[in-house]
């Protein structure tokens, strides 16, 4: 697997995939200042809600590494003026703003006020966020994988693998884990328009893996459905609001309605830190939009007429009444996920 985030400790500085280059160039950006990790986020070089949140926890070591105050709150203050530079690159993924909160919560926490001291104990927490995210990812693959059939077709959509995460992958953890248990498994990958996860990346990361994939544009998913081809779906989330309702990559609502109309199970893989219990309904979900280009142009050919108007939101959400279970590194959550997700806050809950 390729390796999407990594600290140097000898260079004090962050490396990340420019997944916007995969599948034709394998390349990283080297960060030594944090402005150029929320760049790397916002232009989506680094991608996927776990990915995007370890990134963001990297990103603020470095602006702290580089504040210069003559008092702890003058520090701090620094260091949140930055971390509110980086929520802002993203603001869909609550992955993203959980990491930072946790950081400036170590910060205030620490007692000091010694720049390095205060810099270091970031450090360890970016750290402990990173190695947290891969060993969930695998144990979201361990409880998610019961639901593959010992023979099965899986349609995914996007990219929830390990090139979105630490490692391992969400949705294409549990892909992976079944195939580790002996499961004869294989995958759809919608292509994922406008800028093309699926067929760039998915399928990447599969191939890889001599994990068998077959590539369909978005618009086949329905006519796969009818043919009887798939077994289920797997998609992982941005964000989960309360009531289950499941913000993803635009695109997981209209598979979530066909896999209703054709008796598909449609599963949400995704860590419990994605899980937003402040917000009751997937109506409070701020979706981002981004530029138009992205859908006019691809390869930096225009594709549409110059001037037409464009819609360009990146997430939609899925009610929560079309999602079957949400699978998590706590476990699995069935409805009704109002009371469930709030049940599973407990850690060792393993399916409810």
């Amino acid at each position: 697997m390729l390796e999407t985030i990594r600290w140097l400790p000898g260079e004090e500085c962050l490396e990340l995939l420019d997944q916007t280059r995969l599948p034709a160039e394998i390349s990283y950006i080297k960060c030594s200042d944090y402005r150029q990790v929320a760049a790397a986020i916002k232009c989506l070089a680094v991608r996927g809600a776990p990915a995007i949140g370890a990134a963001a926890a990297y990103g603020l070591v470095l602006a702290a590494g580089k504040c210069r105050a003559n008092a702890e709150e003058e520090y701090l203050a620094q260091v949140e003026a930055a971390a509110r530079e980086l929520a802002a690159t993203r603001p869909t993924a609550v992955n993203l703003s959980w990491a930072l909160t946790r950081l400036l919560q170590r910060a205030s926490d620490a007692g000091t006020g010694d720049p390095a001291v205060l810099r270091d104990l970031l450090l360890e927490e970016a750290h402990a966020i990173f190695r947290e995210d891969a060993s969930g990812n695998r144990k979201i693959g361990e409880y998610g994988q019961g639901f593959i059939p010992q023979k099965g077709s899986v349609l995914t959509h996007c990219n929830a693998g390990a090139l979105a995460t630490a490692g391992y992958g969400t949705a294409l953890g549990v892909i992976r884990a079944a195939r580790n248990a002996g499961k004869d498994v294989s995958v759809y990958a919608d292509e994922t328009r406008p800028l093309l996860q699926g067929a760039r990346l998915t399928t990447l990361e599969l191939l890889q893996e001599n994990i068998p994939v077959t590539l369909i544009t978005d618009n086949m998913a329905g006519f796969l459905m009818a043919k009887k081809m798939v077994d289920l779906v797997i998609v992982g989330a941005d964000r989960i609001a309360s009531n289950g309702d499941v913000a993803n990559k635009i695109g997981t609502y209209g598979l979530a309605v066909l896999a209703k109309a054709h008796n598909i199970p449609f599963y949400v893989a995704a860590p419990f830190s994605t899980v937003d219990l402040s917000l009751h309904s997937g109506d409070e979900i701020p979706i981002e939009e981004r530029d138009h280009t992205e859908v006019t142009h691809h390869g930096g050919r225009l594709l549409a007429p110059a001037g037409v108007k464009v819609w360009n939101p990146a997430f939609d959400v899925t009610p929560h009444h079309l999602v079957t279970a949400i699978i998590t590194d706590r476990g699995i959550v069935r409805p009704p996920f109002g009371e469930n997700l709030k049940k599973t806050t407990r850690q060792g809950l393993q399916d409810c």
